[in-house]
Order: C-alpha cells, then sequence, then structure tokens
C-alpha cells in the first residue's frame, strides 16, 4: 500500500461554487463525469463526490492541489456500480512513478456532505 486520502466535500457549497463560476465543472470533469451527474436530478451532489475522490486520490500519494490536474483524475463507474478511478496524461504518469498499479474507492453522501476515500495500491 503507498498510502490512503480522504476527503469530505459540502454539497451545498459545491454547488454554489458551480454557479457562481463559470465553466468549472469542464475544467474539473471529464465529459463522462458531467453526463453521469446531468443525469441525475441533483447533479451537484455527483459532482462534488467525485470531487471530493479527485482529491483523495491526491492526499493518497501524499501531495496537495496542483500536484495532478483534476481533469486527469476520473472517477468511473464499473459494469457492477462500483466506483474506480481512472488516471489520465500527467496523472497517470505521476502514479506509475511513484509504483502505482491501483486505486481502490469508495465514495458516499447524504444530502448534506460527500465523503471519499482512496487507497493507491503499489506493485
Amino acid at each position: 500500500m503507498l498510502g490512503i486520502g480522504t476527503d469530505l466535500v459540502d454539497i451545498d457549497r459545491f454547488r454554489e461554487v458551480l454557479h457562481r463560476t463559470p465553466g468549472v465543472a469542464e475544467r474539473l470533469f471529464r465529459p463522462a463525469e458531467r453526463a453521469y451527474a446531468d443525469a441525475a436530478p441533483e447533479p451537484a451532489a455527483r459532482l462534488a463526490v467525485r470531487f471530493a475522490a479527485k482529491e483523495a486520490t491526491l492526499k493518497s500519494f501524499g501531495v496537495g492541489l496542483g500536484a495532478m490536474r483534476m481533469f486527469d483524475i476520473e472517477v468511473v463507474r464499473q459494469a457492477d456500480g462500483r466506483p474506480e478511478i481512472m488516471l489520465h496524461g500527467d496523472a497517470a504518469d505521476f502514479a506509475a512513478e511513484r509504483g502505482a498499479v491501483r486505486l481502490l474507492c469508495t465514495l458516499s453522501h447524504t444530502d448534506a456532505l460527500a465523503q471519499a476515500v482512496v487507497v493507491a495500491l503499489g506493485s
């Protein structure tokens, strides 16, 4: 195990950021993530929990904002519904340089809070 990261996001506050900052969703989330969120009655909750997963991914490597582009960290759903972290571009290179072979994650949210935990596994 390389590290564990966790993050908690206030959904109302995140919703305000989405409304107040035009284009932030396009800068943070890949098209499939935005489409998945848009299919829900409350897209902000789905985006907030994905943002929490992106932050938790950074923390699992012991780094903070700026180490990887959030856009290069993608949260996808496997066929059985489990969430999975996929890395693209520089984020994939960053993880490979540190020996990461898999990222495990769990996502959860209530009406108010979104939480994610990510475990980075090495070879």
